[in-house]
Formats: structure tokens, C-alpha cells, sequence
């Protein structure tokens, strides 16, 4: 009888193995997930702060000439004199 307890605890401790092998694999899983997503979203910020600084660049170059044509629309509305012949 000793010997049936002893062949019911070795199963026990496999099944306790297995389920603890199969506990640190899916935690292994979940921490390299966890890890992409981290470099993933590392990734797009970079991405997204160059491609919103270009934009700006841009943005400020249409200001500036925008800035410009106002003036000059505003000087020559001044001069009105300047479209009769």
C-alpha cells in the first residue's frame, strides 16, 4: 500500500510540474507581448514626433507666405492707382 501513495505523490508532483512549466511558459509569452507592444509604441512616437515636427515646418512656411500676400494685397488695395490706366 505505501508504494500505491508513493507512484499517486510522483504523479501529483509531475502534474505540478507540468502545470507549472505551462504557467511559465504563458507568462514568457505575455512578457514578450508585452515587450513588442512596448517597442511598437516607442517606434511610433518617434515616427509620429518627425512627422508632425515636418508638417510644422511646413505649416510655418505657409504662415510666413501667407503673411506676406496679406501684405501685399493690403499695399496694393493702399495704391489702388496702381491698376488704372
Amino acid at each position: 500500500m505505501a508504494r500505491a501513495g508513493g507512484i499517486t505523490n510522483a504523479v501529483n508532483v509531475g502534474i505540478a510540474v507540468q502545470a507549472d512549466w505551462e504557467n511559465r511558459e504563458f507568462i514568457s509569452h505575455i512578457s514578450i507581448n508585452v515587450r513588442r507592444l512596448f517597442d511598437f509604441l516607442v517606434h511610433f512616437e518617434a515616427t509620429t514626433k518627425s512627422k508632425l515636427a515636418s508638417l510644422n515646418e511646413k505649416l510655418d512656411t505657409l504662415e510666413r507666405r501667407l503673411e506676406m500676400l496679406e501684405v501685399q494685397v493690403s499695399t496694393a488695395s493702399a495704391n489702388s492707382s496702381l491698376f488704372t490706366t
